[in-house]
């Protein structure tokens, strides 16, 4: 396995961002170096203890759905190799395997949203309202039950260490307008329900998932940020899904499952993890990849 990698430290290009995972460099106007770290976030805190080989297992996942969701959304990838950009070596192998080179885009201010399942916030909502994010659904459903049909529940991006916030689809008509809202609306429905059905035939459940997309300069939406990685989504295994309890997952929510058994207010700083869970988390993105790649 690589070495693991919680803050990438790479000199010769100069550094844009430090977000909750990844790190981005600028590659002159037009591009920009993406290096997935092994950091993980939870509650939307950046906690102390890395995950080993993670940033690799999402990179390798993103790509792998990148490839195979070209025909339904252009993405972000630029065709760019490490070594066009990186020319030093020992700089190329802090980041070989987690970095890509994309193309530099205008980023929507609204995540996409595409829930198939009653789970997490949804699950709350319905509890209270009969509704998702708005949309309306049929009684009696229980947790974890499949919904009758994939829905699009768009949220605002909020600053680091802030909450994002559910949104309906009129809302987001009204911040990226209507023709784009609907146009990431169905795209985002499009490449869910394709990569779900795969990742079924695969023992996986693609529960709920969130997307990002930007505009291009002919202003078409091109789908950029992560695709479908335990980081981004829930994962299930299918041989043990039963609705009316919490399904198992392949994804983060392990560990915001022990962070939940804390006495911890779910602010900065977040708590260390014990060396079973970070062992056990890295096993379970791991099998996630094997299963969805291989």
């Amino acid at each position: 396995m690589q070495q693991t990698l919680y803050e990438s430290t790479l000199k010769s290009l100069p550094l844009l961002a430090r977000g909750k995972v990844r790190d981005v460099y600028a590659i002159g106007d037009e591009h920009l170096l993406i290096v997935t770290t092994d950091r993980l976030s939870a509650f939307d805190v950046i906690l102390p203890d890395p995950i080993p080989g993670k940033g690799a297992v999402l990179t390798a996942v993103s790509n792998f759905w990148f490839e195979r969701t070209r025909d339904i959304v252009p993405n972000h990838l630029s065709g760019l190799s490490l070594a066009d950009v990186l020319p030093d070596a020992g700089e190329r192998a802090q980041v070989e395997g987690r970095a890509i080179i994309v193309k530099k885009l205008k980023a929507l201010p609204v995540e996409a949203i595409v829930r198939g399942y009653l789970i997490g916030s949804g699950w709350k909502d319905y509890q209270q309202t009969g509704a998702v994010c708005a949309i309306p659904l049929p009684a009696g459903l229980r947790l974890a039950d499949k919904l009758p049909a994939a829905i699009f529940t768009p949220s605002t991006k909020a600053d680091m260490g802030a909450h994002d916030e559910n949104i309906d689809f009129e809302k987001a008509s009204a911040i990226l307008g209507s023709e784009c809202a609907g146009r990431v609306r169905d795209v985002s429905l499009a490449i869910y329900t394709s990569c779900a059905e795969y990742a079924l035939e695969r023992g996986i459940i693609i529960a709920d998932t969130k997307f990002e997309f930007g505009l291009d300069a002919d202003h078409q939406v091109v789908l950029i940020d992560e695709v479908l990685t335990p980081d981004s989504s829930r994962f299930w295994p299918a041989d043990s899904y039963a609705p009316g309890s919490s399904p198992a997952s392949f994804d983060k929510q392990f560990v915001r499952d022990y962070l939940e058994t804390l006495d911890w207010d779910k602010t900065p700083p977040g708590p260390a993890l014990p060396a079973a869970v970070i062992a056990q988390t890295a096993e379970k993105y791991r099998e996630a990849q094997r299963r969805l790649t291989e």
